[in-house]
């Protein structure tokens, strides 16, 4: 009995693991085809998979429409997953990149080092996102531990809101000082628009890393996200793994920020939408998660360009339109799981 039910289990994570990747595809194909100048899906294949295909709409998919999904893919799976194991270590259903302190902190390291290390490069760039994240992280959790009371979601929330408010203030402050708003402004906005592969095969494998990481220890956070105490006397090293998921939420919020700048409410409504037909099961949630948040970034990456084309929306500003809803219905129903 117990065989025949893991069997189904198996089964029907496979099938909503398979849908999931057939609409990735689908969007993933539809955003190259689809923008201020269409291309057909035969040349999004030549692009693909021949190298000696040549032509303009050729060079069109190659350099500005593939490194750019592609991007977009990494930036949406990673905060996807950065918001999922947010959720499940603090026990709090509005826990988010974004709302709680990671990504502005990033974008306050971006400034300083575009401030007094201009020509540090993208690395370097990269690597003051990270420990801007942390500092972040780290401001966010250690006001809200002030009292000697139980993490609330809501102070994590109210804490998290006052420190991004501080860091954004920040940011603009050295920004301005230094007659720099400009470069921080056009990094910041949460646009895709300029992706290179150079900048791609600095973030991936970074962003690589923390996912592989996220899906061996979704056990452990399945586990962590019941009951500290059941963790422990199940024999869970909670410490040496809180840690360990700490740096990789740093370390994919940090990326994330690093390649298109701030975003918002993906890692808070992705978890959520997953969790609805995919339960309370950390070793299903992250997969499905990644998958959906690369999906729902193409997707919003394609309305910004599609609404008022030949321009285009920030990417930021879809996604905060779609995420406020979100997050007002999650606070209205008192930050319970939509599971």
């Amino acid at each position: 009995m117990i065989n025949k039910s893991r069997q189904k289990t198996n089964l029907s994570f496979t099938l909503k693991l398979l849908i999931s990747l057939a609409l990735l595809a689908a969007m993933f194909a539809l955003s190259i085809m689809l923008g201020a100048k269409n291309v057909s899906l035969a040349d999004v294949w030549s692009a693909i998979a021949n190298p000696n295909a040549t032509g303009d709409d050729i060079s069109i998919i190659r350099e500005l429409r593939l490194p750019r999904e592609v991007a977009a893919i990494l930036v949406g799976s990673a905060l996807a997953a950065a918001g999922a194991i947010m959720q499940g270590l603090t026990r709090n259903p509005l826990a988010d990149p974004g709302l709680l302190g990671l990504t502005s902190g990033a974008n306050a390291a971006l400034a300083v080092t575009f401030a007094f290390l201009p020509a540090v490069g993208y690395f370097g760039t990269m690597i003051a996102c990270f420990i801007g994240a942390a500092l972040g992280a780290m401001l966010v959790f250690g006001i809200s531990a002030l009292r000697r009371q139980k993490l609330s979601p809501l102070r994590m929330v109210l804490a998290g809101s006052a420190v991004s408010a501080l860091l954004s203030a920040f940011a603009d402050g050295v920004a301005l000082k230094f007659k720099i708003s400009k470069s921080v402004t056009m990094w910041t906005s949460g646009g895709l628009i300029g992706t290179t592969w150079g900048q791609i095969e600095t973030i991936a494998p970074v962003v690589g890393a923390g996912l592989i990481a996220a899906v061996v220890l979704s056990r452990q956070l399945t586990i962590l996200s019941m009951n500290e105490g059941t963790a422990v006397g199940l024999g869970l090293k909670t410490t040496q793994i809180k840690m360990i998921l700490y740096v990789v939420i740093t370390l994919l919020a940090g990326a994330a920020v690093a390649l298109v700048g701030n975003l918002a409410f993906i890692g808070l409504m992705i978890p959520h939408l997953v969790r609805k037909f995919a339960g309370t099961d950390y070793r299903t949630i992250l997969p499905l998660s990644v998958i959906t948040g690369g999906t729902f970034m193409l997707f919003a990456d394609l309305l910004g360009r599609m609404i008022n084309a030949p321009y285009e929306v920030s990417v930021a500003a879809i996604v905060a339109v779609l995420g406020l809803p979100f997050f007002l219905f999650i606070v209205r129903k008192g930050g319970r799981s939509l599971s």
